[in-house]
């Protein structure tokens, strides 16, 4: 038997205020349909996501999972009606894209209680802190008797604190004809909510699952995506801590949902990681850095105030120090950038020596062009390496030299302006401007 996780995710999100779907709005570097896929992916043996018309942006993100267009937003059990092609012959269950922070072990908590004995439909239920106007969960023992909307709740049902997720989960066969008989509220939507009325009504059991509202609350606003994003950063930072990664203070690194920190890595405050970063034991990252789409390796010193940009590798034991940039470059094993550098696509030798201020101009204004500097390489202090251009093994290059050629093995390069002086010129330019005042 097939599991099936629906994911409704048509919903524009006016409170947003953006032109960018709701969905796709991030939470620590991945956007939010992205977390509820990659929980369910390991529950569930099939996801389908259901978007809106003209949200491409949207299909691609679900790639590559099959996705299906609500053409006319008619409510969530409209929405999810138009998947039903897609539920396949096991149990069924129906999400929210802007509830993405379900976890795998509350998913698998879900199906276990629906494959419980006599149950016919589960739902996952949350005790905020603060009910607000979510729907009320009424039950009786473990078994849901209704929900209602805190709009039609009499003023005892207020007073439960058990509320509606909105999650369902039953088998495909009942849930489809739940679906198919859900009739449209005053407003002309259709509600999944009255799946739960409906299977009462066949004398079904309908049973309650509660988490934790951080995983359940829904994100609706700027506000509640904050919200959001401090709980997966929380999440995130003990799992570093526990894998053995060393944060000296936690509340001020940020983390993407992909970072990956070996054990014995040291994480200096505030610091920011982005998407697609990798750093191997040993390593220490110093304050005020920022990472993203680079991998560091075993023993590397980054920072303080190191930026290290997309497609970045810095080896085994080298340095990139304070106010240095990297894109797009390979640092070799022990090779040191320690001061005030960008370094872009460029290749640097194991052993090289980059002095303070130096500069790859890998931009000619039309094409990005590489520096490849070898092993043992000697770069004095502000020089310029114009690309393409190549400095051989064991190459040393004078302090503030522009190199638009490249520099054999063992070569010493000057490319400066010879050093000419002028006894006396000083003191006879300087009389010469006091007299002209």
């Amino acid at each position: 038997m097939t599991t099936t996780a629906i994911l409704l995710a048509a919903g524009l999100g006016t409170r947003m205020k953006s032109a960018l779907p709701k969905a796709l709005h991030p939470i620590a570097g991945r956007p939010m349909l992205q977390h509820l896929i990659a929980s369910c992916t390991q529950v569930f043996d099939r996801v389908v996501v259901v978007v809106g018309p003209g949200m491409d942006m949207l299909a691609r993100a679900a790639a590559p999972h099959p996705v299906i267009v609500q053409t006319d937003r008619l409510g969530t059990a409209h929405a999810a009606l138009q998947a039903a092609a897609q539920f396949g012959n096991g149990d069924v269950a129906v999400l929210y894209a802007d509830n993405p922070l379900i976890r795998p072990a509350t998913l698998r908590r879900l199906l276990d209680r629906r494959h419980t004995a006599g149950v016919a439909l589960a739902l996952l239920a949350m005790r905020p802190v603060d009910p607000g106007r979510y729907g009320r969960v009424v039950t009786d023992g473990e078994d849901v008797q209704h929900i209602v909307e805190w709009a039609d709740a009499t003023e005892a049902e207020r007073e439960v604190g058990l509320c509606n997720a909105g999650v369902l989960c039953a088998p495909a066969a009942d849930f489809l004809r739940w679906l198919e008989q859900v009739q449209p509220s005053p407003k002309g939507e259709f509600y999944l909510t009255d799946c739960v009325g409906l299977a009462r009504s066949e004398g079904r059991r309908v049973a309650v699952i509660e988490a934790p509202a951080e995983e359940l609350r829904g994100i609706n606003s700027r506000a509640e995506l904050a919200e959001a994003e401090a709980t997966v950063q929380g999440w995130l930072r003990l799992a570093a801590m526990d894998g053995g990664a060393t944060l000296t203070a936690p509340d001020t690194v940020f983390l993407s949902a992909d970072t990956v920190l070996a054990p014995d890595v040291t994480v200096q405050p505030h610091v920011v990681f982005g998407p697609g970063v990798s750093v191997a034991s040993g390593a220490e990252i110093r304050a005020f850095s920022h990472l993203e789409g680079c991998e560091i390796g075993p023993g590397a010193l980054i920072g303080p105030y190191a930026r290290l940009r997309p497609g970045t590798v810095v080896a085994a034991r080298a340095h990139v120090g304070n106010f240095v940039e990297l894109k797009a470059t390979h640092l070799g094993a022990g090779a040191k950038a320690n001061h005030l550098s960008y370094l872009g696509d460029s290749t640097i030798g194991p052993g090289t020596n980059i002095g303070a201020g130096t500069i790859t101009c890998n931009y000619d204004g039309f094409a990005k062009h590489r520096t490849t500097i070898g092993a043992g390489v000697f770069v004095g202090t502000s020089a310029v390496l114009v690309a393409p251009v190549t400095l051989g093994d064991g190459s040393f290059i004078a302090a503030g030299s522009v190199v638009t050629k490249d520099v054999g093995p063992d070569a010493m390069a000057f490319g400066r302006a010879q050093q000419v002086e002028k006894p006396g010129r000083a003191a006879a330019f300087r009389a010469a401007r006091a007299k002209s005042r």
